[in-house]
């Protein structure tokens, strides 16, 4: 047996201490100081905004644009081929609130300002006689009441307006108050339209209210014979008195040129600040802050029939309604803060 090489356990240090070196400096793998690496944070991933279908952007959401011209384009393919409604008085609903109501939007909310109060007393349902102050010298305060009811009132009611001879007698304006719901204002129409369930305006004062001088306003004129009770009476609807502040303001009549006026055949010819000094700059409205408050309604479907044919009553029931809304404007006009705020 040859013999054997006897490997020290604890020899000379020196020799291993070299080995280790050489390995080392050979590349050799072996246990190193754990050194601390940077822990660097994953890139957040980036998150696509939700698209609101309903914004309104300078350009438009393409969708929403898509869909706006889509619904005009079949609007005007109806007039074109005849396909839309008329009532029995040429009342054109859609067109109304595409094409009428559109631009009297602004005025009414920038320009105007208006703010209407108590319009939870016109009733969602049924018949109601909106009976209203009438001022401005142009009937602005009825549309801006139309644009009201049909925006603001839950239901989302449409006025049907009662006008005088002359607004239909007068080319292009006629037919642009048949197509927005107008009619003349006389009882059988009135009553029809009541029996049926509409919501009528009726402005009883006519074109003494609205041309009356600026002195006087906010002063009820007189309401004629009360035509507009009996009818309420008949169909058994409520009376809302409406009071209406700010239309006074929007074209202050300082006097009435009567030869011009007759010579056109108008009731009057107003002379304000503006017109005719301004010519047609002198037509824009100066922008008063108005105010249309609906009062409490005035019930009649307590009265026994043949009411309407009482003079006395018509006349109590007329006057209550004139000092409902004759107080109700002494009210606001103390609320307001200016005739521009």
């Amino acid at each position: 047996m040859p013999d054997a090489t006897v490997i020290p356990i604890g020899g000379d240090d020196g020799a291993r201490k070299a080995a280790s070196r050489a390995a080392r400096q050979a590349g050799a793998t072996g246990p190193r100081p754990k050194t601390k690496r940077p822990v660097v944070a994953p890139e957040p991933t980036p998150q696509t905004p939700p698209v609101d279908d309903d914004a309104h952007d300078v350009d438009g959401s393409p969708t929403r644009l898509d869909e706006n011209i889509a619904e005009w384009l079949d609007f005007l393919r109806r007039r074109v081929t005849g396909e839309y409604e008329l009532d029995d008085f040429g009342f054109d609903a859609e067109l109304t609130d595409r094409v009428f109501m559109a631009p009297l939007r602004p005025l009414y909310e920038k320009w105007f300002r208006v703010e209407t109060r108590g319009i939870e007393n016109v009733p969602s349902v049924g018949g109601a006689l909106v009976v209203a102050n009438h001022s401005g010298t142009i009937a602005l305060d009825s549309v801006m009441t139309q644009l009201a009811l049909h925006d603001h009132h839950p239901a989302h009611r449409k006025l049907r307006m009662l006008g005088a001879n002359l607004v239909f007698q007068t080319p292009f304006m006629g037919e642009i108050a048949r197509k927005s719901g107008a009619t003349l204002a006389c009882n059988p129409d009135a009553e029809r339209l009541l029996s049926t369930g509409e919501v009528v305006g009726v402005w009883p004062e006519g074109f003494k209210g609205i041309g009356k001088p600026y002195s006087e306003r906010y002063k009820l004129q007189r309401f004629g014979r009360g035509g507009f009770v009996a009818t309420a009476l008949r169909t058994r609807t409520p009376i809302i008195p409406c009071a209406i502040v700010g239309a006074e303001e929007i074209y202050p009549i300082l006097g009435d040129a009567k030869t011009l006026a007759r010579l056109f055949g108008l009731p009057y010819f107003p002379i304000t600040p503006t017109f005719p000094w301004l010519g047609p700059l002198g037509l824009v409205p100066l922008p008063s802050k108005w105010i249309i408050e609906f009062g409490e309604p005035i019930m009649t479907d307590h009265y026994p029939d043949g009411a309407a044919d009482d003079p006395m009553l018509v006349f109590n029931i007329t006057d209550q309604v004139r000092e409902s809304i004759q107080q109700a404007l002494y009210r606001l006009l103390v609320q307001r803060r200016s005739v521009f705020r």
